[in-house]
């Protein structure tokens, strides 16, 4: 598998797949970040020899250029002694190196292009690990969130609602009959009290009726002409009242009495 192709499996993943396979997601990102982080060693492997050898073509195109001048001199200096000949072949060695320059000039344009992509490329698998390990974290905390919910669903499935329910009902039926049983109480001690006041108001009736009786066998008012009554008259008087009293005590027995 090549190297953005493991990039693109990091980075598009998706988190159900993960989840549905065999392997630990977790340990398969963590995979992938050392295979990533391994292909940038070897990366910057190559950048380095790619560099290094754009040195030393700079370096033979240098040397190949400081021959062609120096042969341009000789050739100049045996001209000018009038060796014509030791004039050609100083033309001819700087012509094997003004080949020997352009070829190497060539080379190190390409060499230059390389290093120049590769540079490119290794900032940009240097970004896709950083961006690789920040979507690591961000999936791990998903798949620790997944299975966090996937655990509290079957802690839920596990548990027996049911019965629960049902001790919760007899809970509630409990409460309601605790409630019903002080209701009754409070109604009870409420009628008791109603039943005490009716208690004082019939006894108030009873002395009413009394004092009406009363009022009723009293002797009647002595007129004016009471006085010339005949004395025997007067005697009677305390009798009379001694009946109303003992008529009076038997009333009084008989309400004590009820």
């Amino acid at each position: 598998m090549g190297l953005f192709d493991r990039i693109k499996r990091v980075v598009s993943s998706n988190l159900n797949d993960l989840v549905n396979k065999a392997e630990d997601p977790e340990k398969m990102l963590e995979q992938a970040i050392l295979e990533m982080q391994e292909d940038l060693v070897q990366l910057r492997q190559g950048v380095a020899q790619a560099i290094a050898s754009q040195k030393r073509s700079e370096k033979q195109y240098n040397d190949a250029q400081n021959e062609i001048n120096k042969w341009q001199r000789n050739a100049q200096l045996a001209l000018q002694k009038g060796d014509e000949n030791l004039a050609r072949q100083a033309l001819e060695r700087k012509k094997t190196y003004t080949d020997t320059s352009t070829a190497l000039k060539a080379s190190l344009d390409t060499q230059s292009t390389q290093v120049e992509t590769l540079k490119r490329n290794l900032i940009q698998l240097e970004s896709k690990i950083s961006e690789a390990k920040t979507k690591k974290e961000m999936l791990k905390a998903r798949i620790t969130t997944a299975k966090a919910q996937e655990q509290l669903q079957g802690m839920v499935r596990g548990m027996n609602t049911s019965s629960a329910m049902a001790a919760f009902e007899r809970m509630e039926e409990k409460v309601l009959m605790q409630e019903s049983r002080a209701q009754a109480v409070g109604e009870l001690a409420g009628a008791d009290l109603e039943s005490q006041f009716a208690q004082l108001e019939g006894s108030s009736d009873v002395d009413d009726e009394l004092a009406a009786l009363k009022a009723q066998m009293l002797p009647p008012a002595t007129p004016v002409t009471q006085a010339q009554l005949p004395p025997q008259q007067e005697t009677t008087a305390p009798k009379s009242n001694e009946v109303v009293d003992a008529e009076l005590d038997s009333l009084r027995k008989q309400l004590d009495q009820l």
